[in-house]
């Protein structure tokens, strides 16, 4: 019996991400796994994962001196998967408000990244989600599995109209930290996560596994 060639997955390095720590989550699903900001390397990647820990404006600079938007726009547009982590979730959104300061982000989904609306922040711990029906991120994994999160911005609101009724709407999984907010996306090949699986233990390397399994 022939074994299967392990997935290719790129951890894409532009200085705002616990990269090390995701290297070594998706190690555990068998995947081979680099660490770089290599262009080519990136594109050619069966996955590309795009980690973010900090302020959403220096993110969004560091993608774009590192031409990482260029790189997630070209990937999508070809039906290529991309995963976001954290800010690097957020950072695929339209824009960023922090400390009164607006930045547009790569506006592959509409919506706002804002304070979190909660009395204590930043939410930092493990929670709950609320995973939609269909969803394959969070196959195999009970309703009440729990994830790790470190963040004081969130998106609460989400507005994506799929006019196209052949194409399918993304799935959305929300968590509730004060008011809830949007915890995941799955939409065609562009995956993204506000938690850290490479943090949260068996529930997050499972989600992982589910996320190699597509590419």
């Amino acid at each position: 019996m022939e074994l299967s060639t392990p997935k290719k997955v790129v951890v894409f390095d532009y200085g705002f991400g616990n990269v090390r720590s995701a290297e070594r989550a998706l190690a555990r699903t068998g995947a081979e796994v680099e660490i770089t900001r290599d262009f080519d390397t990136a594109m050619n990647a069966d996955g590309l994962l795009v980690p973010g820990v900090g302020a959403f404006a220096a993110c969004m600079k560091g993608l774009k001196d590192a031409r990482g938007d260029w790189i997630i726009g070209r990937r999508l547009s070809g039906g290529r998967p991309v995963m976001g982590i954290c800010v690097g979730m957020q950072i695929l959104f339209a824009r960023g408000i922090e400390h009164g300061v607006e930045t547009e982000g790569l506006d592959e989904w509409p919506g706002t990244v804002e304070p979190l609306q909660a009395e204590i922040v930043p939410h930092m711990g493990w929670n709950t989600v609320e995973a939609p029906a269909g969803s394959r991120l969070f196959a195999g994994l009970d309703a009440d599995a729990r994830f790790y999160f470190v963040h004081s911005y969130a998106v609460h609101d989400w507005s994506l109209e799929v006019g196209n009724p052949a194409l399918r709407a993304p799935l959305v999984t929300w968590s509730t930290h004060g008011k809830p907010f949007v915890a995941a996306v799955e939409n065609g090949p562009l995956w993204a996560t506000q938690f850290h699986p490479e943090k949260s233990g068996d529930a997050g390397a499972q989600l992982l596994t589910n996320w190699i399994g597509t590419l």
